[in-house]
């Protein structure tokens, strides 16, 4: 028997955490407790937040339910170890929609993994390579969480710094936020040396390091991090306007692409389109495959450079496709 009531909860947890409906008396079996003790273990998980269900019957049965909130989650070595490699392995390339908030998960689960599950991950991860496209810089896992941590706790951060002149500088900075364009993560910082507001590339930043002083935030000039950086990478390249039409509500259009890409509007008697208009420094051809991957049907309006490059595009993959017949 467990008397222990906390160590009871935690495993009467985990088992309800399994996608099934549990029994009252196998539970109190499996617990070695009379279910009466089951009943009053149910309700403390319920005071915890814990949506517990119960079924009525001569043997009422016990399921976790989806909430408005999301309690702890207990995991396994095996999940845990799955978790980790997944985050670590998308962390890694700044692949469109693994953003900010799954950085900063992997920052949390690697805080509290035991030396013997990080011993497995580091393993498994180094025993395995990933078939990416190559459209990004890769970026180690550490490198991300390190910063994540700092910005989570505002803390001031050190790093090293590789111009794209190749120069090597050593960097204090107060991190606000990582972001990713779905190509690369920057990170959006007070730099301290140079007394301003900064963007640093992730794949150029080595031996990152958080000090552990704090900080009080300051107001960030733009309202938001992903404003900044977009100024300040149009500042830094020539940038071109475009415009992109889709079939679709501008909800649905809107859940299938990249934030970087824009905000897509209905248009008035449209009759079911709307539109984006964006701006970008990123190749034409990099901008036509984007578009294509959203899986919508769409027609360029602008620039003629990228109406050219899609019907360009569009003739290769169709004489592609029919090679085989």
């Amino acid at each position: 028997m467990t008397t222990d009531t906390p160590a009871r909860l935690l495993q009467l947890l985990s088992l309800l955490q399994t996608p099934r409906e549990w029994p009252g008396g196998e539970l109190a079996d499996r617990l070695q407790v009379s279910r009466r003790t089951v009943r009053r273990d149910i309700d403390r998980l319920r005071e915890l937040g814990y949506p517990v269900e119960a079924s009525k019957g001569a043997d009422g049965g016990y399921r976790l339910v989806a909430g408005k909130a999301m309690p702890p989650l207990l995991l396994d070595d095996e999940e845990t170890v799955a978790i980790a490699v997944g985050l670590r392995a998308g962390a890694g390339h700044a692949v469109a929609g693994v953003d900010e908030a799954s950085v900063r998960a992997l920052a949390k689960l690697e805080q509290v993994l035991p030396a013997r599950l990080r011993h497995r991950v580091t393993t498994l991860q180094a025993a395995t390579t990933p078939l990416t496209s190559g459209d990004g810089a890769s970026i180690a896992p550490e490198t991300l969480t390190v910063m994540a941590s700092a910005v989570a706790g505002r803390e001031r951060l050190r790093f090293a710094y590789r111009a794209a002149d190749g120069s090597e500088t050593r960097r204090q900075a107060e991190p606000y936020r990582l972001v990713s364009t779905g190509r690369r993560w920057y990170l959006v910082a007070y730099d301290l040396d140079r007394d301003d507001w900064r963007t640093f590339r992730v794949d150029r930043v080595s031996e990152p390091f958080a000090t552990g002083a704090r900080f009080a935030p300051r107001e960030m000039p733009t309202g938001s991090a992903a404003e900044f950086l977009r100024r300040s990478i149009q500042r830094r390249q020539e940038t071109y306007g475009f415009a992109v039409a889709f079939a679709g509500s501008a909800a649905e259009v809107g859940a299938r692409l990249p934030a970087w890409l824009g905000t897509p509007v209905e248009e008035e008697g449209g009759g079911g389109w709307c539109v984006v208009r964006g701006e970008t420094g990123d190749p034409v051809e990099w901008l036509a495959v984007r578009l294509a991957m959203t899986g919508c049907e769409f027609v360029v309006r602008e620039p003629e450079e990228l109406v050219a490059c899609v019907r360009e595009l569009g003739g290769r993959l169709t004489r592609a496709g029919g090679a085989g017949g």
